[in-house]
């Protein structure tokens, strides 16, 4: 039997040398035959091998080996004699050939040996290869009596091998991340469900065996391809954390591309992993802003009499040089009343200060029974519209009936409420429309929503993650002491709430409050 002619340089006699050596200790087990397919794959970098030997009835083929990611494709293969009339098969695939060689013995069908020969300087040479292994396989299967307890091993290892390859894409598709895998030519080897249904979503049958560049299109390949390179070259994990507003809203992701051994030491793949964070970083932001919340109540609890002294003492002196004022002239008494009055506000104000602060360091809980949150909201308008500055509002009331009721304390959430519709207030400079609406959260039946909607000035992006932080306030010095929604972030929290705020500058603001029902 002639050898066809072989680049020295090539793995190829190596193969054709590592397949002898195990035909050589005989088909005693089915590892045997699964060794002559490794080494061609191994080898020869083939995408796929496959060695198929006839059946007991001789009527169709069945495989003993397979190594691959391809799916089997229903009714295949043919039966024997279909296979063999047409001989020897080459069928041209993306990236490569199907190459199916009948194994024949004294005109006797014994099995077929397939692979997908991938395109490249060597797919001549391996294509001579795998006709040498093909006619080396034939005698040597032909002069084999496969006992049945080898054709039980085979079809059972055969079982096995397919078992764990559903049970594995089960499990990939189970996850709750998005996953592909990329070989080193940039196609994609694997594509689970999450990634079909994501911003970009694509179907797994649509990626599979395209560079991913043309799939993930709106990233710069340029870039993409300097992630991938990296992780090819150093072996090392990479994970970076991104911003994107391709569902029309912020939402972040962690992406993590991981190196993949398929054989030996050389990275052969990148598995990429992409985690939607968003609730992550904004459960992480919450509880920045409590531990502030919390610091400050330190604060104020240590500081609260040492401050309340002094401000008595300057309020009692002030007091007294009120009663003084009779034995002066008028002029000067003119002068004396100013001056007291602006000391009497500013302690005053201090006072209130003082007493904002002193909400952080009380024990909260509080005397908590069930609530209709609507009563509160309601009361709490009544209570505002005898606010001068709050008249001028339009207030549309969106309240919807038969609303569970809430644990809360009645008059905390209406210090709440009552500081999130004067902040709207402020916004709007008096001028403009509140909307307050109340409904079951859409996204949890256990939590009841009240959304209250300006139609201010907006709030920008820098100063966003900052409105509840205690003394922040973008208002004029004098109109605010930078409290109000510190506190009522405070009363919400007590209550097992939470507040989340979404703001457009020049349109308005909606600030959400989100209260359980149990």
């Amino acid at each position: 039997m002639a050898v066809p002619s072989l680049d020295t340089e090539h793995p190829g006699i190596r193969v054709i040398a590592e397949v002898a050596s195990v035909l050589q200790a005989g088909l005693a087990s089915g590892e045997a035959l699964q060794g002559v397919v490794s080494a061609l794959r191994r080898g020869l970098n083939l995408r796929r091998c496959r060695l198929w030997l006839r059946t007991a009835d001789g009527t169709r083929f069945t495989p003993v080996t397979t190594s691959g990611d391809d799916a089997e494709q229903p009714g295949y293969p043919p039966p024997v004699a279909e296979w063999m009339r047409h001989g020897p098969q080459r069928e041209g695939v993306p990236g490569g050939w199907i190459v199916r060689l009948p194994l024949v013995h004294e005109a006797e069908p014994l099995g077929v040996l397939e692979v997908v020969i991938p395109t490249g300087r060597y797919e001549g040479v391996a294509h001579d290869v795998v006709v040498v292994v093909a006619r080396i396989l034939a005698p040597t299967i032909a002069a084999t009596e496969l006992s049945q307890d080898l054709a039980s091993e085979v079809a059972l290892r055969t079982h096995q091998m397919e078992a764990q390859g559903t049970f594995a894409a089960q499990i990939i598709d189970s996850l709750p991340v998005g996953l592909y895998v990329i070989d080193r030519g940039y196609r994609i080897r694997a594509w689970n469900r999450k990634r079909e249904t994501g911003t970009q979503g694509v179907s797994h049958e649509d990626a599979m065996g395209r560079e991913i560049f043309d799939v993930l299109d709106r990233q710069p390949r340029d870039l993409l391809k300097r992630e991938f390179d990296r992780v090819f070259d150093t072996g090392e994990l990479q994970q970076v954390e991104m911003e994107s507003r391709a569902s029309g809203e912020a939402r972040h992701y962690r992406i993590t591309k991981i190196p993949m051994r398929q054989d030996g030491d050389d990275i052969s793949h990148v598995i990429t992993i992409g985690e939607d964070i968003t609730e992550w970083r904004q459960a992480q932001q919450r509880l920045t802003e409590t531990e502030k919340l919390a610091a400050v109540g330190q604060l104020a609890a240590g500081v609260m009499h040492e401050i309340n002294n002094p401000l008595a003492t300057i309020l009692a002196c002030c007091e007294a040089l009120a009663l003084r004022t009779d034995d002066l002239s008028p002029g000067d008494r003119h002068g004396y009343d100013e001056y007291l009055k602006i000391i009497d506000t500013e302690v005053q104000r201090c006072r209130r200060i003082v007493e904002s602060l002193l909400d952080f360091s009380r024990p909260k809980g509080g005397d908590k029974k069930p609530t209709d949150v609507n009563g509160v909201v309601d009361r709490t308008l009544f209570l505002l519209k005898h606010h001068a500055r709050f008249k001028g509002l339009t207030v549309v009331r969106e309240l919807a009936s038969g609303l569970p009721l809430v644990l809360g304390d009645q008059e905390r959430l209406i210090q709440s409420f009552m500081a999130l519709m004067l902040n709207a207030m402020d916004a709007m400079d008096s001028r403009g429309t509140l909307t307050v609406r109340s409904r079951i959260n859409p996204d949890r039946v256990d939590e009841i929503l009240l959304e209250f909607i300006d139609t201010g000035a907006g709030i920008t992006r820098e100063d966003l993650p900052k409105i509840f932080e205690p003394f922040f306030t973008t208002k004029p010095q004098g109109r605010g002491t930078g409290l109000g929604l510190s506190i009522c972030y405070g009363i919400i929290a007590e209550h097992r709430g939470r507040i989340d705020v979404e703001s457009q500058i020049g349109v308005g603001s909606n600030f959400k409050v989100y209260l359980p029902t149990g």
